[in-house]
């Protein structure tokens, strides 16, 4: 025994003893080479291939859910050489087919990709090489999906079927797959050899001839048990010839564990198909399975009104909860929606269920500044189509705020449901403005997404039939605004056709139904906001269909520009829009004057793109922060309802040109003569600058060429300028009826060219004959005759008429260009005395200024100083003196 088990002796020995015992001892502990590989765990190519994939699919399992794309993208590399070395071992031992949980991995990678790239927040906030791996890794994948198309179709037809069990549960460690068997001591010690066969005779001794592990624990030390334990363990006797080596018993340890998990799901079925709750989803490997539908009620229970209510009371509990899975919440109201159909509850039930449906769809998008996704969008239209069919087919059915759930009644007609149907349709509309916004307005998913604005406005149709029934004035004033905001922008062309007697009188157009829901809202509303945006959206829809005159009044009487900068920036914003229209109907009854007021402000600031909210500027110096900048985006104008800025920054362009060019070229010598326009001064002066000046490109050029021609009076080269097929491509051809709009623009170029030609050369003229003019101008004589006559009267030109012989006198009374220089050059010597002498005073103190009565004027002071008055220099002084005292 002492030979095998060495320092087994009391603790009496001596330490030298035990030094003397341990030492010489310590090789034959040492295990050799030999003994290393006499117990190997022998397994299969299968096993080990399997294990190396299931390994990797761990990882990326460990990678999704920390979202590390870059190393998700590196092990789905790995995963892939890994497959094509396990390849031969499935076409040998698997027939061909591919594992099952390797299609899981395959499919639920998919899904996560599609759903990580379809959130562009997320994608946003990721780093550059999380970015540039998921988009990497999307483009992989979905060349890598193309071989396994077949097997991932039949994997999603049953995705619920468990994978194959044999092949993960070899490789889970056995802590997790037997929780009940306690670890045994060769699950943490080296498998000791087999030991050699021996004679019948020696296996037939009895036990004593060993030492109990009690008695050999007490007189050695745990650092000595932990040594020898393996080669106490490889001496220790087997039981007799119908032995079974780890193998067998690991198998049968095996087959135990599935009996016990099979025993157990049994169990868990039988259990929730009892309660009719559901059934668990079952857990491997940390993923969750996606189990089956749950069941909404037991097969054997009697479904009627009350098991419905209750049903719905519980689903509705869980809404706003951390953990509710809000689309399987979208999921159950739907199946219980048919249930209460197939049973045919009554339309109390369903148009409840209906409205549980429409809040949950508004509550599956958690930011409130982002739009919903496509497929709840849809959706939401039907369900709420469907509410409003419901509602509007029963008369006995009232749904509103001010009902509680103690007062709620499904069961018997009146029907009374707590809601808000108002609430509802209005949060649609936003919600179909977001998703206008959100998509690229020159893509095909945005003329898609503009098709839903037909059922959009049948929806606030519906509804502004049944708040009719109901008769609240306040609704009614919220939903008819509503209407005219899908209304308003649109342009009808009937409404001029009937101006023109092409159609009858009688037939209903735009005009006439906004003309209805804003006469209801001009009587009925009672806070001011309402009021002010029907009135913009009157004007806006007025000045659209060239009612120059009802707009013109509208604005006159509402008294809105004295009061819209204390509106809120949406209503400051349709107001933009509104004066924009206005001043292009203007233009369009060549009322120039008109125009050039209303879209001055607009155009004076530079900026009409963010006044419009038709787009962002780029920021400059930290101009807005990055919330506000959120929040400027938010108000943005859907893309269809745009106004083209160049259309009117050139309208804009061309009134001031008609207004600034007469009125530079009567006040050429006038030092105190004030511009009109500041933009169009500014693009004349710099074109000015310039030493070298091409022909016209853009519009702005166009347009200054122009001005240039009419400064000389030829109005033919400024026509040219003006309408030509660049211009009419650019701007003109967007106006309805153009050709109406250039033929109006090529008279006032004639009359305002002829205005300037007086103006500039009446200093060269003794007279000049009215048909001379005529020709030159290509106008009618009386036009000639009515345009001098009123320049006459309005004492801008110093003429008289002569009408015998049809000639303009001039009267000379003006000064000469000299006699207007010498004029200038005298004010502006005069105004720099004084301003030199203002400053002389400031830089010498103007204490002697602000003296008594008996103080004299400083400057008078000192030129009697010069002068020699020594006396009365003195005397003041001696005055100032007295009075300080």
């Amino acid at each position: 025994m002492s030979r095998f088990f060495a320092g087994t002796e009391s603790d009496t020995d001596s330490s030298s003893e035990e030094e003397q015992i341990v030492r010489p001892q310590a090789p034959v502990y040492t295990f050799s080479d030999d003994e290393e590989e006499v117990k190997r765990v022998v397994r299969s190519a299968k096993e080990k291939r399997y294990e190396e994939l299931m390994n990797i699919i761990k990882q990326i399992r460990n990678y999704k859910k920390i979202k590390d794309m870059s190393s998700m993208l590196t092990s789905f590399e790995e995963l892939q050489k890994a497959y094509v070395k396990a390849a031969p071992v499935i076409l040998k031992e698997e027939s061909g087919q591919t594992p099952r949980f390797f299609i899981r991995c395959l499919s639920e990678m998919e899904d996560f990709i599609v759903e990580m790239w379809e959130d562009r927040d997320g994608r946003k906030n990721m780093n550059k090489n999380n970015s540039k791996s998921l988009a990497s890794m999307r483009q992989k994948l979905r060349k890598y999906l193309k071989d396994f198309e077949e097997d991932i179709a039949k994997f999603k037809e049953n995705p619920d079927q468990p994978d194959d069990e044999e092949e993960e549960e070899k490789h889970e460690p056995e802590a997790d797959s037997d929780n009940d068997a306690p670890p045994t001591k060769s699950q943490f010690v080296k498998a000791a050899p087999k030991p050699q066969p021996v004679a019948k005779e020696e296996s037939s001794d009895s036990d004593d001839d060993w030492p109990s592990d009690t008695d050999s624990s007490s007189d050695s030390s745990d650092d000595d048990e932990s040594k020898y334990t393996s080669m106490r363990e490889r001496f220790l006797k087997k039981t007799g010839p119908g032995q079974e080596d780890d193998e067998e018993k690991e198998k049968r340890r095996e087959e135990k564990r599935k009996e016990r998990k099979d025993k157990e799901r049994r169990k868990m079925k039988r259990d929730e198909e009892e309660d009719g709750e559901g059934e668990w989803e079952t857990v491997k490997g940390g993923i969750a399975i996606p189990s089956e539908k749950p069941k909404m009620f037991a097969k054997d229970a009697e479904i009627d009104l009350n098991l419905v209510i209750k049903k719905l009371s519980e689903i509705m509990a869980a809404r706003g909860k951390k953990r509710t899975d809000r689309r399987e919440q979208i999921e159950l109201l739907h199946e219980l929606q048919n249930v209460a159909d197939q049973h045919q509850l009554g339309p109390a039930i369903n148009a409840k269920i209906k409205i549980a449906i429409v809040s949950a769809i508004f509550d599956y998008n958690p930011k409130v500044s982002d739009a919903m996704k496509v497929e709840f969008w849809v959706k939401l239209l039907e369900r709420m189509s469907e509410l409003l069919d419901v509602l509007l087919g029963n008369p006995q059915l009232m749904v509103a705020e001010s009902i509680t759930e103690e007062t709620e009644n499904l069961e018997t007609a009146p029907f009374k449901i707590r809601g808000c149907v108002l609430t509802s349709v209005e949060r649609l509309d936003d919600e179909f403005t977001k998703l206008l916004k959100e998509c690229d307005p020159h893509s095909n998913e945005y003329v898609e997404r503009l098709k839903d604005e037909i059922k959009v406005s049948a929806i606030i149709d519906k509804t502004m039939l049944y708040l009719e029934r109901t008769n609240v004035p306040s609704e009614l004033c919220r939903i008819y605004l509503r209407k005219i905001e899908h209304l308003y922008y649109k342009f009808d062309p009937r409404v001029l056709e009937q101006k023109s007697n092409a159609l009858p009188q009688d037939l209903p157009t735009s005009v006439t139904e906004m003309e209805k829901l804003c006469k209801f809202i001009y009587a009925r509303d009672g806070t001011d906001r309402l009021r002010t945006r029907a009135i913009l959206s009157h004007i806006y829809h007025h000045a659209l269909h060239d009612n120059w005159f009802q707009a013109r009044d509208l604005v006159l009487m509402s008294h809105l520009q004295e009061t819209i900068q204390h509106s809120d920036p949406s209503t400051q914003i349709l107001y933009n829009r509104t004066m924009a229209h206005l001043g292009l109907c203007a233009f369009r009854h060549a009322n120039i004057k008109d125009a050039h007021n209303c879209l001055v402000d607009l155009m004076m600031t530079g900026k009409p793109k963010e006044l419009l909210a038709q787009g962002l500027l780029p920021q400059r110096q930290h101009e807005r922060s990055k919330e506000q900048e959120k929040i400027e985006k938010q108000r943005q104008m859907p893309f269809h309802m745009h106004i083209n800025l160049e259309l009117l920054e050139c309208v804009y362009l061309v009134s001031a040109m008609l207004i600034e060019i007469p009125y530079m070229a009567a006040h050429e010598f006038d030092a105190r003569r004030r511009m009109i326009s500041k933009t169009f001064y500014q693009q004349l002066r710099s074109s000015e600058r310039q030493n070298l000046v091409g022909p016209p490109e853009s519009m702005r050029e166009h347009v200054v060429a122009a001005a240039k021609a009419m400064r000389n009076g030829n109005w033919a080269a400024c026509n040219s300028f003006i309408i030509n097929d660049k211009m009419n491509a650019k701007v003109w051809d967007l106006f309805y009826q153009a050709n109406n709009v250039r033929e109006m623009l090529t008279k006032l170029i004639k009359e305002e060219s002829l205005r300037t030609y007086l103006f500039t050369y009446s200093h060269v003229y003794d007279s000049i004959s009215m048909a001379t003019l005529a020709n030159m101008f290509e106008l009618g004589k009386p036009v000639v005759h009515s345009i001098i006559s009123k320049m006459i009267i309005n004492e801008e030109l110093m003429a008289s008429l002569d009408d015998p012989t049809q000639t303009v006198v001039m009267h000379r009374s003006e000064p000469s260009r000299l006699q207007s220089l010498a004029l200038q050059l005298a004010d502006k010597i005069n105004n720099f005395v004084d301003s030199n002498e203002r400053i002389l005073e400031t830089k010498q103190g103007n204490f002697f200024l602000r003296g008594g009565p008996n103080q004299g004027n400083f400057r008078g002071d000192r030129q009697n100083y010069r002068g020699g008055n020594n006396e009365n220099w003195s005397r003041q002084r001696r005055d100032r003196k007295e009075y300080a005292n």
